[in-house]
């Protein structure tokens, strides 16, 4: 029986993964910003007693230290943390006020890099543990509308990418993994920062017409169980990955008339 620690598992792809791994009957340690979710989630699975709740919001590094510690003590260690949390974007760069990027950096990049920080020395000490980042694909090309929310994507790869060669030349038994999804069916658009900061409040048609989160967390679990290195998940979104490295100036045309919107 393993121990995993899903972050941002109030909905969507965090709720998803959470749910599939309690199902199989391991122990779990669900966090997020809404209780109440959470405890949906709990009493949603078979052994409730299996499945903690570590309350936290992930926009100071504070925080993040702390429900680090707390998630490790619920069942004295953890085997696998799944670093979901995050804010998205729907703005421009003239018209952005610079406190949306420092909060989009503050929970997709920072609040993860706390949260890895506090648990790593844990990790080598019970001798074993794997790290898996839920990115984006824009943690590998950007779009317009989304410049904040890519470049704290992009420094996720920037750091965990680091890491994992770090643990690979000292042959620490700690595995590092980054899942890049596509479009998925999450509120994600619906909780976007605008260029003052509020949020959308609007669901997007892309976001709504993408893959089911169940359908996801299926997909990225067969990642994480097969220990890789790097996945990209979704529809043919994914392509742009592919288009940007072996055609950069037919992908820069074609993702500047993208609706992204």
């Amino acid at each position: 029986m393993k121990v995993y620690w899903i972050t941002g598992a109030s909905s969507g792809i965090g709720y998803a993964l959470a749910k599939e791994f309690g199902l199989s009957g391991n122990r779990v340690v669900i966090s997020g910003r809404n209780h109440h979710q959470l405890s949906i989630l709990r009493e949603s699975l078979p052994n409730p007693t299996n499945v903690k709740i570590v309350l936290f919001d992930q926009s100071t590094t504070e925080n993040c230290e702390k429900a680090a510690l707390e998630a490790w003590q619920a069942f004295g260690k953890i085997d696998v943390v799944v670093l979901n949390a995050g804010i998205s974007q729907r703005s421009l760069v003239r018209d952005t006020v610079f406190s949306v990027f420092k909060d989009l950096m503050n929970v997709n990049y920072f609040g993860n890099v706390a949260i890895c920080l506090k648990l790593f020395p844990l990790l080598v000490k019970q001798n074993g543990g794997h790290i898996v980042v839920i990115s984006s694909l824009l943690g590998k090309f950007g779009t317009p509308f989304r410049s904040g929310y890519s470049a704290s994507k992009h420094a996720l790869h920037g750091f965990f990418d680091s890491l994992r060669a770090e643990c690979m030349a000292e042959k620490l038994p700690i595995d590092v993994t980054l899942i890049c999804p596509g479009f998925v069916d999450t509120n994600i658009s619906m909780n976007a920062l605008t260029r003052d900061g509020n949020l959308t409040g609007e669901k997007e048609l892309l976001t709504s017409s993408g893959m089911k989160p169940t359908e996801f967390s299926k997909k990225a679990i067969k990642v994480i169980e097969r220990k890789e290195h790097e996945a990209v998940i979704g529809g043919r979104e994914v392509l742009g990955v592919w288009l940007k490295r072996f055609f950069p100036g037919s992908f820069n045309k074609l993702i500047a008339r993208v609706k992204v919107r």
